[in-house]
């Protein structure tokens, strides 16, 4: 009965704990030291089954700092976990548990960024605005065994003086291996903007893998 009971609490432990291939329960495929923040439903394989993701954020105890006010602030960061329905269960497609910083992260000047997951006509999107500031987002295509960055689109404030907000706008198609630059040169008296487009081939030696990205942060999209 004792070397039962020690095998029970083993493997609860590790159907609780560790990362499993497969399972019915979602949460069974959080790590240890993580909770569920957020859950998005859509389609991303074409097979007609509500796939998932899920963000993900640590919990470890030296990552809370204390902020100016003395308040506990969690610096903790946030992964993602892709997981693809199948008849009965969900199966893991791809991993990353430490790629986005923390939602509390000094901003600088400016507040930190918003961070949002989507599903969008098949594909993975990892969307950050900042306001008015702009935006940036990355598309990603389940290929090759894993989520590769197939866009990257991106609008900031121009430079072109004006009453209205205006933005310039980038567009990176790594399929395509071309880049579009859209400025504003001018606005029309009822705000629209009017753009100056430009195409650019571009040379993509390795596609970038959700799985492997350290850190989104750090993603330079000007070298291409």
């Amino acid at each position: 009965m004792k070397y039962l009971l020690t095998f029970l609490i083993s493997t609860l432990a590790c159907t609780t704990f560790a990362q499993v291939d497969k399972s019915k329960n979602l949460v069974d495929f959080l790590p240890k030291g993580f909770v569920l923040l957020q859950t998005i439903n859509g389609d991303l394989n074409k097979d007609g089954m509500e796939d998932c993701l899920l963000m993900i954020k640590a919990t470890d105890q030296k990552h809370i700092v204390t902020d100016e006010s003395g308040k506990p602030l969690d610096r903790n960061r946030r992964g993602i976990i892709v997981l693809f329905k199948k008849q009965g269960y969900y199966a893991l497609a791809s991993k990353n548990y430490s790629c986005f910083s923390s939602e509390n992260e000094d901003g600088g000047v400016y507040f930190a960024p918003e961070l949002t997951l989507e599903i969008k006509k098949g594909n993975l999107i990892v969307n950050y605005t900042h306001g008015r500031y702009g935006y940036w987002e990355y598309t990603f295509r389940f290929q090759n065994s894993d989520f590769e960055l197939i866009g990257y689109d991106v609008a900031y404030k121009s430079n072109f003086v004006s009453d209205w907000v205006t933005f310039d706008e980038e567009s990176i198609n790594f399929s395509t291996k071309k880049k579009l630059t859209k400025q504003v040169i001018k606005t029309t008296a009822k705000g629209k903007e009017v753009f100056k487009e430009t195409w650019k081939n571009i040379t993509v030696n390795e596609r970038i893998k959700l799985s492997t990205i350290k850190n989104f942060d750090d993603l330079d999209m000007s070298v291409y």
